[in-house]
C-alpha cells in the first residue's frame, strides 16, 4: 500500500553537528551553518556563529543532552535497482561518474546504507530470476548473470568512491514462478516443498555476490509479503509462514553455510507491523535467527506511526527497526521545477485508489516535507537506519515494467545526457552526510510544538541535531548544549546544517 502526507507551507529542518577537538563533546565554541531552502539555497555555507554561556531563554530553545543515549544508527542512504543501473549506463561516462560521486563520495551525500533486489522487481526492465529450470531443487543452474552488466558494476563503482564504505540490504520480490502455487511472477505463495530450495537460493545469491567482491550485510525475507494486488512481482506470506520459513529453512541454511548476513522480517507498511512482530518474535525458535524488522512508509503520510514503533521497541528491545523503502510514488516526476517539491502538489496511489474510509490518509502533500518528517520521526521512534528507494529514475518515473511510476532524488534524461538534482537529494544529504554509522541518538527536546527535533552523537564526537518546523514564519532559536548556547535565525521552508567546532 502507498500513502501521502499533508503539511503547512513552512518547512524547517536544522542539522547541527558538533565537532570536538578532544574526546569530550563539551569542547565546542563555534558553529558553521549550511542551508537548503525553498528559495533556492542548496547546502549554502552561511558562515560561522560563536557559542556563548548566556542562554537566550526568550527564544525557541533546543536542549541537547549528549549523555542521554538511545539506539545506535546503522546508516542512511538509497537503493540500487536495475532501472537506476540501466539509466546510468545510458549516460556519458562523465555524467554517470558525477552521479555516483554525488551519492557515495565523501564530498557528496556519503550514503552509508543501501538496498538492492534479489531477482527482478517492478523497477527492473522485465521479469527475471537467477534460477529458471523448473524442478531444479538443488539449484544447479543458479546464475547471477542477469546482474553482471548493470547492478554489479554500479555497486562496485559506488564502493570505489565511498571512503567509509556502505552496507547493503538485499530483498526478494518473488521466488521463480516454478516454486510458487500459481506459477506466476505476481502474487501466489511459495510451495511448501520448495521452502528448502528457496533458503538455498538465498545462500547461493549471497555467495555469488561475495565472489564478485560484494558483501551483503542483511536480507529481508520478502519485500511486501502481504502483496500489492498482483500488480508486479510479489509473493505472499502469513506471519506464521514467515516464522516457519525462517526457523526451519533460512536460519538453519545460514548456519550450515556459515553465513553471517543478518535477517530482517516483514518489510512492508507500518500499519500492520505490530501483528507481524507479535507472531514472529513470540516464536522463539524463529526470533533467534532474526536481527530486526524492516518497514516502509506507504501506509500513511500523515503519521510515521510513533506509538506502534515505540510499542514494538518496548516489547522487543533487542530487535532493531529499520526503514527500507520510501519514495514519492504513483507520480510522473516534475523536471527542473524545485518549487513543486516544496508545494502541496504530490499525490500517491491512495489519492485515487484508497477506500473512502482511508482517503484522509492520502491527501495532496509536499515531497520535501514528507522526507524530513518521516526521517526525524522515525529516528525518534527507534529507527536504526533509513533507506530511500531508487537512486536514479528518468523524467517519466521509470523505467518500470509494471507502469508503477515514481520519483527519485536524482532524475535524468539519457537522450540529452542531462541530470536534475531535485530538492529531495539535498534533504537526503542533510541526514546521510551528517549522521554517520555508529552514531547514537541522544536527548533532544523543545517546548515549541511546531518543531520536530532529534539528535545523534557520531563516533567522532560530532553531534547532529535535526529540527523540523512546518509553519510559515521565520524562527529564531537557541541551541543549548553543555551549558553553552548559540542563537540563529532560520527562514521559512529551510533546512540547515550547523557544524559546531
Amino acid at each position: 500500500m502507498r500513502i501521502v502526507l499533508k503539511w503547512t507551507s513552512l518547512f524547517l529542518l536544522i542539522v547541527i553537528v558538533t565537532c570536538c577537538s578532544s574526546n569530550e563533546s563539551g569542547n565546542i565554541s563555534k558553529a558553521r551553518i549550511y542551508q537548503t531552502s525553498r528559495d533556492g539555497d542548496k547546502l549554502k555555507d552561511l558562515g560561522e556563529i560563536q557559542f556563548t554561556k548566556d542562554n537566550e531563554l526568550d527564544l525557541t530553545v533546543l536542549k541537547i543532552n549528549p549523555d542521554e543515549k538511545y539506539q545506535e544508527i546503522v546508516g542512511i542512504g538509497g537503493s540500487f535497482t536495475e532501472s537506476s543501473a540501466y539509466l546510468l549506463n545510458k549516460l556519458s561516462k562523465e555524467k554517470r561518474k558525477e552521479i555516483i560521486d554525488a551519492y557515495f563520495s565523501h564530498a557528496g551525500a556519503n550514503y552509508s546504507l543501501t538496498r538492492t533486489h534479489i531477482n527482478s522487481c517492478d523497477f527492473s526492465l522485465d521479469n527475471y530470476a537467477y534460477a529458471n529450470v523448473a524442478g531444479d531443487k538443488d539449484l544447479e543452474h543458479f546464475s547471477i548473470e542477469e546482474d553482471m552488466d548493470d547492478l554489479i558494476p554500479l555497486i562496485k563503482d559506488a564502493e570505489k568512491v565511498s571512503k567509509d564504505g556502505f552496507k547493503i540490504i538485499a530483498s526478494p520480490w518473488t521466488a521463480p514462478p516454478w516454486m510458487k502455487d500459481n506459477n506466476k511472477w505476481n502474487g501466489g505463495s511459495l510451495k511448501p516443498e520448495y521452502y528448502p530450495t528457496w533458503a538455498l537460493f538465498f545462500s547461493k545469491y549471497l555467495k555469488a555476490y561475495e565472489k564478485e567482491g560484494i558483501n551483503i550485510w542483511a536480507v529481508t525475507v520478502e519485500n511486501e509479503p502481504m502483496g500489492n494486488d498482483s500488480q508486479w512481482e510479489s509473493m505472499i506470506y502469513t506471519p506464521e509462514q514467515m516464522a516457519d520459513f525462517v526457523k526451519n529453512d533460512l536460519g538453519p541454511q545460514f548456519l550450515k553455510d556459515n553465513i553471517e548476513t543478518k535477517i530482517l522480517i516483514y518489510d512492508q507498511n507500518r500499519d500492520e507491523v505490530k501483528r507481524w512482530t507479535k507472531t514472529i518474535y513470540n516464536d522463539f525458535a524463529a526470533a533467534n535467527f532474526i536481527w530486526g524488522t524492516a518497514v516502509h512508509w506507504y501506509s500513511s503520510t500523515v503519521s510515521w506511526y510513533p506509538e506502534t514503533l515505540n510499542e514494538i521497541h518496548k516489547e522487543y528491545p533487542d530487535k532493531k527497526i529499520l526503514h527500507t523503502e520510501g519514495c514519492v510514488d504513483a507520480e510522473v516526476p516534475v523536471w527542473r521545477d524545485d518549487k513543486w517539491y516544496w508545494s502541496e502538489e504530490a499525490t500517491d496511489w491512495g489519492y485515487t485508489w484508497a477506500p473512502e474510509k482511508d482517503k484522509p490518509l492520502h491527501p495532496k502533500y509536499k515531497p520535501a516535507f514528507r522526507y524530513a518528517r518521516d526521517i526525524i520521526g522515525g529516528l525518534n521512534s527507534w529507527f536504526v537506519g533509513w533507506v530511500d528507494w531508487n537512486i536514479v529514475l528518468d523524467d517519466k518515473g521509470g523505467p518500470n515494467h509494471a507502469n508503477n511510476w515514481a520519483v527519485a532524488p536524482v532524475l535524468v534524461k539519457p537522450e540529452r545526457d542531462e541530470i536534475y538534482y531535485t530538492p529531495l537529494y539535498y534533504i537526503m544529504n542533510h541526514f546521510s552526510k551528517f549522521i554517520r554509522p555508529g552514531a547514537f541518538r541522544i536527548g533532544a527536546k523543545t517546548e515549541n510544538s511546531d518543531l520536530m527535533v532529534t539528535a545523534c552523537l557520531n563516533p567522532d564526537k560530532t553531534i547532529a541535531v535535526e529540527v523540523f518546523n512546518p509553519t510559515e514564519y521565520n524562527i529564531s532559536y537557541c541551541i543549548q548544549v553543555n551549558n553553552k548556547s548559540i542563537k540563529a535565525d532560520i527562514p521559512g521552508n529551510a533546512l540547515q546544517t550547523v557544524v559546531l567546532d
